[in-house]
């Protein structure tokens, strides 16, 4: 049984699903974890690749979504991704992207900030 978190993130997740199916994205996958971390969607663009962060917050009270994707959050998103790239031996372009989404206040719609590459590869 998913907490109140576990299904407000994957409300979330829906969303931008949604989003990227709309604006062309083929969803690959979703929720990937291997050894490194976890990987929200994984998806394709013409012929890139890209990993998707999504955070997702009702409020601001700490601080805006897209912080929380700090230097050891990225680190994780990267060493998931290049393994993924790896164990399917893929030869795509790739990159990352964060995605927030903002619950309005009193209503079931959201706001949606799309970081294109946001994490760089070291």
């Amino acid at each position: 049984m998913l907490n109140k978190n576990q299904r407000f993130g994957n409300w979330g997740e829906r969303i931008v699903r949604k989003y990227l199916v709309r604006n062309g994205y083929k969803i690959l996958e979703t929720n990937y974890k291997n050894y490194f971390g976890e990987i929200d969607i994984i998806a394709k663009l013409k012929s890139k690749i890209i990993f998707i962060e999504v955070k997702t917050r009702s409020n601001r009270r700490f601080g805006l979504p897209e912080e929380s994707v700090n230097f050891i959050k990225q680190k994780k998103l990267i060493k998931a991704s290049e393994k993924y790239i790896l164990v399917n031996r893929l030869n795509n372009e790739y990159q990352i992207d964060v995605i927030t989404v903002e619950k309005e206040e009193g209503a079931d719609s959201a706001k949606l900030k799309h970081f294109k590459n946001a994490v760089k590869y070291f």
